[in-house]
């Protein structure tokens, strides 16, 4: 919920607007600048595995070492998103942490819809490469431990999709848009095409 004036909560500013949600309500995804602490028991395991320790140069960024590179802060979306948010322009959020966007996109939709997600939509960033390859990680459980590039998602009409893609960008955000809302059979949440990411 966001706070309005006297310190009152108003119901229209709560998120998710689940009553709100329909099917074809797009999906667009927010950069992310890295692991964003999430999903680093596989990391340790991986880096462990590689014989490598952490004051060595990172193998997907040569101009830091990996402990750096992997301590990188999580990026904080919260000033561009109150732009779109404080217009009503935004159905639901969800934060990409651990689990993924496999266990974290379903926990802002109804019951009765799905997120399709088309992961070639943007680019693994070259952390993930490496630990994909390195670790022989399979593409869905990528999925769902790691963020894979995309730190926040955001379900908004087809409408106003256009709109809060570029009031986000004008914000200094990179903004994908990844999917769509369907109906639920099964998964809350499908990735497509993750074969892209081999």
């Amino acid at each position: 919920m966001i706070g309005c004036a006297n310190g009152a909560m108003y119901e229209e500013h709560q998120l998710p607007k689940l009553d709100s949600m329909v099917e074809g309500d797009v999906l667009l995804g927010l950069a992310s600048n890295g692991v964003h602490s999430n999903g680093f028991s596989l990391v340790r395991k991986i880096i462990a595995r590689s014989q490598l320790q952490y004051t060595d140069p990172a193998p997907w960024d040569g101009s830091t070492s990996i402990g750096l590179s992997l301590l990188t802060p999580t990026r904080i979306y919260v000033r561009p998103l109150l732009q779109v948010t404080n217009k009503h322009l935004v159905k639901g959020l969800s934060h990409i942490t651990g689990g993924g966007l496999t266990e974290n996109v379903p926990r802002m939709l109804p019951k009765h819809l799905a997120a399709r997600i088309d992961v070639s939509a943007w680019q693994l960033p070259p952390v993930f490469k490496w630990l994909k390859q390195t670790g022989n990680v399979a593409a869905s459980e990528m999925g769902r431990t790691f963020n894979t590039g995309i730190g926040m998602v955001a379900a908004v009409s087809k409408e106003n999709a256009r709109q809060v893609t570029s009031e986000l960008e004008a914000a200094g955000e990179k903004v994908y848009t990844i999917g769509k809302l369907v109906p639920r059979t099964t998964e809350g949440c499908v990735l497509l095409n993750l074969a892209s990411w081999d």
